[in-house]
């Protein structure tokens, strides 16, 4: 028990991490009605094009301090130039046919862009180091943070806020909202709803870089097979929270990061469960508590925002 509160701070900063990342699945189901399954790719094309920003266009020996922004810049052009072109030129074409299409589209996008990310990437066949910022860890009573951490845990109630602002008190946001409940009649209307939807795979592609910098810096390490699990978990957390239901993402992160830390941490303290406590079965523990909300809940934990359009 004296290590619960740093197991709860270890499970809350992977849950934001989820959250980033399953805001960008949860805002273009909410508005098209696709799982776009290359998100998690998206997410990794982000933080390697942070590094890029790092290792080939910044001097050698930049402070970290003048290099993040910079990077977080890098990682948000390059994963928001192809959420938009594959919206433009893989789900667009596709957007009026049956929905088994566009399904596929997604999980071949993410393949492709996992092997260009491994046969052109310098060295992209083994982990990558990422650079870290300098200082720390932190100690709070029981609980140690590391300086990574606090940036996920400075830029993850942000992002949200942002997001709750754009959404609820913009005009493009209010487009969003009525795009996601009723397209024709957003279109009647006077609303671009290609530009809206546009819209929707760009801020995703934004938080998903976001989480990948976070990725990077968290685990000081980047893999261009990253993608794959961590996209998958993220739709969990989507699911989990209600999808279409941007707050519920980042409520279903939190509920996923924090269940799957105390499972890996608790669940071998109980006798003749040992085995399955390791690290190699939170992935399996995530996908559990998706089948239980599922089965009890399927509509998620906050609801499932999307309007009938049948």
């Amino acid at each position: 028990m004296n290590e619960l509160p740093q197991q709860l701070v270890n499970g809350l900063l992977l849950g934001s991490m989820y959250g980033l990342v399953a805001i960008g699945y949860t805002m273009v189901y909410g508005i098209v009605q696709l799982i776009n399954f290359a998100h998690g790719e998206i997410f990794m094309t982000g933080a390697f094009g942070a590094l890029t920003v790092y290792l080939y266009i910044l001097p050698n020996g930049t402070s970290m301090w003048i290099a993040l922004p910079l990077m977080l810049i890098g990682a948000a052009l390059v994963s928001t130039t192809i959420a938009v072109g594959a919206e433009r030129f893989a789900y667009r074409p596709l957007r009026n046919a049956p929905r088994l299409a566009p399904l596929i589209t997604a999980i071949g996008l993410s393949l492709a862009l996992q092997q260009a990310v491994w046969a052109w990437y310098p060295h992209a066949k083994s982990a990558l180091t990422f650079p870290e910022i300098p200082g720390g860890p932190f100690h709070i009573g029981d609980v140690t943070i590391q300086t990574g951490d606090i940036f996920l845990l400075v830029v993850a109630p942000i992002s949200m806020g942002v997001l709750a602002y754009f959404v609820m008190k913009t005009r493009t946001g209010r487009g969003m909202q009525a795009t996601a409940q009723d397209p024709d009649t957003a279109k009647l209307m006077g609303i671009n709803t290609d530009r809206i939807i546009v819209v929707a795979f760009a801020l995703g592609a934004i938080f998903a870089a976001i989480g990948g910098v976070a990725y990077g810096l968290k685990y000081g390490q980047i893999d261009f097979r990253m993608g794959f699990i961590l996209g998958l978990k993220a739709f969990t957390a989507a699911v989990l929270g209600g999808i279409g239901n941007i707050y519920g993402a980042m409520i279903g992160g939190l509920v996923l990061g924090v269940a799957e830390t105390l499972a890996t941490a608790y669940i071998a303290d109980i006798p003749g469960m040992d085995q399955f406590g390791s690290q190699s079965w939170a992935d399996v523990w995530a996908f559990v508590l998706l089948i239980l909300v599922l089965l009890f809940r399927p509509q998620g934990l906050l609801g499932e925002r999307v309007a009938d359009r049948a």
